[in-house]
């Protein structure tokens, strides 16, 4: 008996982890690559011209932003949506809708959060009840359901949405800088223990201080819209 439900336990662990890894996939069809987040004006204007200087952005991004904004409301989202919430639900989308600095950066979140909520429906996720009645869907919101119905630790999707995050940028850097694949495999590696500081200071952070105030990425963002030549959406 004992060896059986040992096999059952690693069988639910193992399940988990090949979930989270269909979540942070580039082939999951919700439309990340399509942005940038700012990175392809910061391009154009010569703030980022190598590998050293996508490297300071990219970390510098994670470390301020996605470690102080995304991720910790991220968790919250996760323990709201496990306790079925719909008050607090309410609150913590809406506080993440509210943080984005740009309409561009706005437009990212509750497009990308759409596309995951109609993937979950077809694949019938059945905690999408709780989702239904919120018109703008924050994508962390959709990737905290996911992650719940997919029974993955809060620990493992924090560390995955920020490796997803990661792994965009540098797709979308190693394109326009441009870089070799092993420059951008360079900055993956580079960025990791950043992802694990963030996902650790995601996991103290109190809720009063929450949110950050990146204005490189909301004025790169916003020059963005007007900027003659572009391949990521804005």
């Amino acid at each position: 008996m004992a060896s059986t439900a040992v096999i059952i336990t690693m069988n639910t662990d193992g399940l988990a982890r090949l979930k989270l890894l269909q979540l942070v996939s580039p082939a999951l069809p919700v439309g990340a690559y399509a942005y940038s987040q700012g990175l392809e004006y910061a391009v154009e204007c010569g703030w980022i011209n190598d590998a050293a200087s996508a490297s300071r952005w990219i970390n510098g991004v994670l470390a301020e932003g996605i470690g102080r904004l995304d991720l910790p409301v991220l968790l919250r989202l996760m323990r709201v949506i496990k306790n079925a919430d719909s008050e607090q639900l309410d609150y913590w989308n809406d506080f993440l809708l509210a943080s984005r600095e740009t309409q561009e950066l706005l437009l990212e979140d509750t497009q990308l959060g759409a596309a995951l909520r109609r993937l979950l429906k077809n694949l019938q996720i059945s905690n999408l009840a709780l989702l239904s009645e919120i018109k703008q869907l924050s994508f962390c919101t959709a990737f905290a359901a996911a992650g719940i119905e997919a029974q993955i630790s809060e620990q493992a999707l924090l560390e995955g949405f920020a490796y997803s995050w990661l792994e965009n940028q540098v797709q979308a850097a190693t394109k326009i800088i441009p870089l070799g694949q092993t420059d951008g495999q360079k900055l993956m590696v580079e960025a990791m223990p950043t992802i694990l500081t963030a996902v650790m200071s995601a996991q103290q952070i109190t809720d009063s201080d929450i949110g950050n105030s990146l204005t490189g990425v909301a004025m790169a963002s916003s020059w963005h819209e007007t900027q003659y030549t572009r391949l990521f959406r804005s």
